[in-house]
């Protein structure tokens, strides 16, 4: 069972002062590698401080495939409101330039009610081409604090195969199985570029072969997507240490976390990940000095918050 978080504080300021620019949205921008639980941070973060979600994983933007893409469920959404949530249609194309003009229109909807805007998900492109993109003009109207989950490799390595095998016990076969349709040999747009879809082809062509050799194809299939989902986060994890040498990222290490198993799991997230995050964001939207433009890049490890230091 996931340990709740802090009770929230009286809602902050969401309109910043700026000396170069006036005055300022606040908005907050989660990033990691996929699985390092950027998802879960989002909502702690929108539980905490009145916000709401911005999905930005072009994979997850599309509707569908919802254990190939990892949607975040209704019980993990925990009543916050998440947009860009499977809004396209599966054989879609939705540019980053899509992304940039959906994903401000969203923030300008919570900030006009009074909450706070929360970006999150693992498609650095967009990301980048909402803050940078259109003369920078998502930055002109907001202060943006920017997170970083970070789990090192090997271990997040090792979590994400298991994931894939949970998926699997979750109907990740079945699911794509439904949507497979044999006409298709075009896994690059849409919805179809999701790890799974492509790797399951040869499998689910062979639908009527022997078991043997069924059995075989499944196994390349599921050893397939593991690896390509490893493949997958070491580019997420080079591009935003790209990123961080353009923008102040703080970044969270959770390592720790992805050690552990249940409870020990959950009580190493809060104490190392969300106390940290939930101080770091409450700086910025208080004091308004944790995303000047002028600030040198930089990215910051935080040092483990003791457990007595967490409530407010």
């Amino acid at each position: 069972m996931a340990l709740p978080v802090p009770p929230a504080p009286p809602p902050p300021p969401l309109v910043s002062s700026n000396r170069y620019v006036g005055a300022k949205h606040k908005a907050v921008v989660v990033m990691g590698a996929t699985g390092t639980g950027k998802s879960r941070l989002a909502v702690d973060l929108a539980l905490q401080f009145g916000g709401e979600v911005i999905n930005a994983d072009k994979i997850q933007l599309h509707a569908g495939l919802d254990v190939a893409t990892n949607k975040v469920t209704e019980e993990e959404c925990a009543g916050v409101p998440h947009h860009l949530l499977g809004v396209a249609h599966p054989d879609d194309e939705f540019t980053a330039a899509d992304f940039r003009r959906e994903a401000s229109r969203a923030a300008g909807a919570i900030t006009s009610r009074g909450r706070l805007p929360i970006i999150a998900g693992g498609s650095n492109s967009y990301i980048e081409e909402l803050v940078e993109g259109d003369r920078r003009a998502f930055r002109e109207r907001h202060d943006c604090c920017f997170l970083w989950v970070d789990v090192q490799l090997p271990v997040l390595h090792g979590y994400v195969a298991r994931r894939v095998d949970d998926m699997c016990a979750r109907g990740l076969v079945d699911e794509i199985a439904a949507a497979f349709d044999p006409r298709r040999t075009d896994y690059s747009r849409g919805i179809w570029r999701a790890i799974g879809a492509p790797e399951l082809d040869a499998y689910l062509r062979c639908s009527g072969g022997d078991e043997g050799e069924r059995a075989r194809l499944l196994a390349a299939a599921i050893e397939d997507i593991k690896s390509n989902t490893r493949r997958l986060s070491c580019r997420q994890r080079a591009k935003i240490q790209r990123l961080a040498k353009l923008w102040r990222i703080q970044r969270v290490d959770a390592t720790e976390v992805f050690r552990r198993r249940g409870d020990a799991a959950d009580e190493a997230w809060q104490r190392l990940v969300a106390a940290p995050c939930i101080d770091a964001v409450r700086s910025f939207l208080y004091n308004d000095d944790a995303a000047a433009d002028d600030l040198p890049p930089e990215v910051p490890v935080f040092a483990p918050t003791p457990a007595a230091a967490v409530a407010v």
